[in-house]
């Protein structure tokens, strides 16, 4: 986070595009890094629009009538008229002893202008892919999801694999706990005779409970019944399996889930866990709802996630229209791998499911690989993953400390702390207070 985030109240950070907006500085602190006596005179406010502006890169108001100075308050007055981030670059003038002028740096400070469709959405960051340990995961389903706010996300789902009973489980935990975090349910399905992963990500019902023996038959029926209206098929690859894969699918839409398609470059076995034709099939008619183009790979398997993001650029070079996730795959959270490497922004209406899948299906989302001691990542649009950068750094890891104490107290009321569901209900609320706060008021 930059130092002036620490030593600076700088509100709102998200402005509309083309409205007169009023952005305020405040120091935080006694020894005001803003002199209230000394004057506007004294200050000097470039703006710089980082994109450039009309042919111009940088304007510059030293005499503004529209900046103010009061009560230890630094206020602008500015229409941003580009969807981009600005620096507003606050020096203060003064002279040495010589009566040479100097200016001294106050501080850089970071304004993002957005078009009303960006605007109106916030965002929301979620792991849709980790586990616990009713499949091979450390910890239980409960544990896991308040963990996942102590780090920071706003929303999860346990996707254990072939079950689907313990993402409901992590839901009835809380069920009586007034918290912030949202939970859903979801599982890893895994289709019979068929390689391909699939994340079943809030879906009302399970796709794994399909393939018991009781059901099995209507399983292959209704995959057979998909095979027989499959044209143009390519040689060389399994009409069952791509037809697995589609059924899949459609019956997670059918629950109101989103259906994910899992690291295809993850390398197990001495090869890809996908046959690349299967690979390619999947991307060419597009049965999934979105893609896991960075997934949960350890440091060494880091080529995987190369190679899928690599994948995506191709596919977006030949116009696909591509939703996109990062996962953590995490199967321990306390073990210092995968867990909160990797996870999701969704820039959505709100964090209600159907407003998270539609955001993700309409490509409003991207993947962040945030490894330790790294600078975080994302992955997906050029135009959200230039704002994604801008939230990792200005304002997500304000979001994320609000979110350590909440997270430590679901966890202590897992462990029988009759006091922290009180404690979480008094604090709820606080990661949107802080969103309403660095948003400019919507006048529209």
């Amino acid at each position: 986070m930059p130092q002036e985030n620490h030593y600076f109240d700088v509100h709102p950070k998200i402005v509309r595009v083309g409205c007169e907006t009023t952005i305020m500085i405040r120091s935080l602190f006694a020894d005001d890094l803003l002199d209230n006596n000394a004057g506007i005179a004294n200050y000097r406010l470039s703006i710089y629009p980082i994109g450039g502006q009309c042919g111009q890169t940088v304007e510059t108001l030293p005499d503004c009538p529209t900046l103010r100075l009061v009560g230890g308050e630094f206020q602008v007055r500015y229409t941003f008229m580009c969807e981009q981030e600005y620096v507003l670059h606050v020096e203060f003038l003064s002279s040495d002893t010589e009566g040479e002028s100097k200016a001294v740096q106050v501080g850089e400070f970071r304004i993002y202008a957005l078009e009303d469709d960006l605007f109106t959405r916030r965002p929301y960051k979620g792991d849709l892919h980790i586990h616990s340990r009713r499949s091979d995961g450390q910890e239980s389903p409960a544990y896991v999801a308040g963990a996942c706010r102590r780090i920071g996300l706003d929303f999860m789902a346990v996707t254990d694999h072939r079950r689907y009973e313990p993402s409901l489980e992590a839901m009835e935990a809380y069920q009586d706990v007034d918290t912030d975090l949202r939970i859903y349910p979801g599982e890893e399905v895994h289709p019979p005779d068929n390689p391909v992963h699939i994340v079943n990500f809030g879906g009302r019902f399970s796709i794994n409970a399909l393939f018991t023996a009781d059901k099995k038959a209507a399983y292959y029926a209704g995959v057979q019944a998909l095979t027989d209206t499959l044209v143009d098929f390519p040689a060389g690859i399994d009409h069952y399996t791509y037809a697995s894969c589609a059924w899949c699918f459609d019956k997670i839409r059918e629950g109101g889930g989103l259906g994910i398609f899992c690291h295809p470059y993850w390398f197990t076995r001495h090869r890809f866990d996908v046959p690349e034709t299967l690979t390619n099939l999947l991307f060419e008619r597009q049965p999934f709802d979105a893609y896991e183009v960075i997934g949960g790979y350890h440091r060494y398997e880091a080529e995987s996630n190369l190679l899928q993001a690599a994948r995506y650029g191709e596919e977006r070079a030949r116009g696909k229209q591509l939703p996109v996730v990062g996962v953590s795959d995490a199967h321990g959270c306390e073990t210092g791998e995968l867990f909160g490497w990797y996870f999701t922004i969704v820039f959505a209406p709100s964090l209600d499911l159907p407003d998270l899948v539609q955001s993700i299906k309409d490509l409003y989302s991207v993947a962040v690989e945030a490894l330790p001691g790294t600078m975080p990542r994302a992955h997906g649009p050029f135009r959200l993953v230039r704002y994604a950068q801008f939230l990792l750094r200005e304002i997500l890891p304000q979001h994320d400390e609000l979110c350590i104490e909440e997270g430590r107290l679901m966890l202590a009321h897992i462990a029988g702390d009759e006091r922290a569901a009180g404690v979480l209900r008094a604090y709820k609320g606080r990661t949107a207070a802080l969103y309403d706060h660095l948003w400019v008021k919507d006048k529209k």
